[in-house]
């Protein structure tokens, strides 16, 4: 996963804010309302060419009660990748049109995308950036320039050489990054009702507790929560639905697991895989202060393994690469998400080990992945998805939105929107 020095000042806008305050702060910054995400304020979206999906649409919104008019069918190619031509024509007119007809305009909350829809939008049809290729051809110079050094004053000459090679790797990243328009579809819908919004790029969420004192460069009033019920088939979609609901009227139970890489105490680094690390850390830390799971926090450097996670009912932790670790056995209703590059590339390939997927084949009932490079501070923010999540107040969609720092961008949400673990142990 490739994340450089010059992301880190993305770290300065999260604050950490007393548990206490942690509901409260959060229900007030959330669209529209005070009150947790209801079934009135979802919209099912489903491909009217997967009879699968059309059916899964309609289960889910019948066992959650979800107005039979609030299920929207869409005209979609099948396939896990759509063009940006089919995404604008297909599924970003119908849907805003939709939206469009709906008063007040704020009552849609959430949209939720149902198996058979694509998971990815492609670029459009477009010749490679001629300013991106200059920067590499700039940074390769500047390598072989590196390698070949200075006889007369080598430290002064790789020094100089040096920090031009940084500029020049932190402008290009910055700008690889404003100009990669492939997305996820669910971040892509997030921002549907943004007509004018930039193809390129990621979009700062509003919403994210870390940008709470920054200028939104979009509206509140334009984002939309965004989950998907989908996996590898349709009897594994029906389950999620299944398992959430069942969870929910007992309480999710067993234990929470959490993988880091450092020692919290540890500051010999900070990095911005070591300050992930710590996020990671202080989630673990607000599970336990919640006292609804016991906690498990391994921080050896290697993965949890085979036999190691009894009873997994939450977990978070990090890095291999498309290659999950068959380490847990999931309690129904379990949550969680592993932090790598490409882990929601495929939710339908044969053999594909990629966590998002096998997560879900083991019996995960919410997780979280990219589609592509996302960069590590695209991911949702830990300490606030699963604490929120474990306080028990707020549905899974509303959790991940708060935590989450950038729309129109790689990541997606799957799970049961309405999905709350914990609800029930504070009746």
């Amino acid at each position: 996963m490739r994340c450089k020095a010059h992301f880190m000042h993305f770290w300065r806008y999260f604050f950490r804010l007393p548990t206490v305050c942690w509901t409260v702060f959060c229900i007030l910054t959330l669209p529209w309302a005070g009150h947790a995400l209801t079934p009135e304020e979802i919209i099912v979206v489903a491909n009217e060419k997967s009879d699968q999906g059309v059916e899964l649409a309609r289960y889910y919104a019948r066992l959650r009660g979800i107005p039979e008019s609030n299920v929207i069918l869409l005209s979609v190619p099948v396939g896990e990748t759509c063009s940006r031509e089919v995404y604008e024509r297909q599924i970003a007119g119908p849907m805003r049109r939709v939206l469009a007809t709906i008063q007040p305009s704020w009552r849609i909350r959430c949209l939720v995308l149902i198996y058979g829809l694509p998971l990815r939008v492609k670029p459009p049809l477009q010749s490679a950036d001629a300013e991106v290729e200059a920067l590499r051809s700039q940074k390769q110079a500047l390598e072989k320039q590196m390698e070949k050094g200075s006889e007369s004053e080598p430290n002064l000459f790789a020094s100089t050489v040096a920090e031009e090679l940084e500029d020049v790797h932190n402008r290009l990243n910055q700008l690889k990054i404003s100009s990669d328009s492939r997305a996820s579809l669910d971040s892509e819908l997030s921002v549907v009702k943004a007509a004018d919004a930039p193809i390129g790029g990621w979009i700062e969420n509003p919403f994210y507790i870390g940008f709470s004192k920054r200028q939104p460069s979009i509206s509140k009033a334009k984002v939309m929560m965004v989950s998907r019920l989908d996996g590898p088939d349709a009897a594994s979609v029906k389950r999620i639905i299944d398992d959430s609901i069942a969870a929910e009227k007992k309480g999710l139970t067993g234990v929470a697991y959490f993988d880091a890489r450092w020692p919290m105490e540890d500051t010999a680094t900070s990095s911005a895989y070591r300050l992930y690390d710590r996020a990671i850390q202080r989630a673990a830390r607000r599970v336990k202060e919640s006292g609804r799971l016991p906690v498990v926090i391994d921080t050896a450097g290697t993965l949890f393994q085979s036999g190691q996670c009894p009873r997994a009912a939450l977990y978070c932790g990090w890095y291999s690469l498309a290659n999950y670790v068959d380490a847990f056995e999931w309690q129904k209703g379990a949550v969680g998400f592993h932090v790598a590059s490409s882990e929601c590339t495929t939710l339908k390939k044969e053999n594909s080990q990629v966590w998002c997927k096998r997560m879900i084949e083991d019996g995960v009932c919410a997780t979280v992945g990219p589609v592509g490079e996302p960069y590590l501070q695209s991911f949702p923010e830990p300490e606030v998805f699963f604490g929120l999540l474990a306080e028990g107040v707020l549905s899974l969609a509303e959790c991940y939105t708060v935590s989450l720092p950038y729309l129109s961008w790689k990541m997606v949400l799957i799970g049961d929107p309405l999905y709350r673990p914990f609800f029930t142990s504070q009746r």
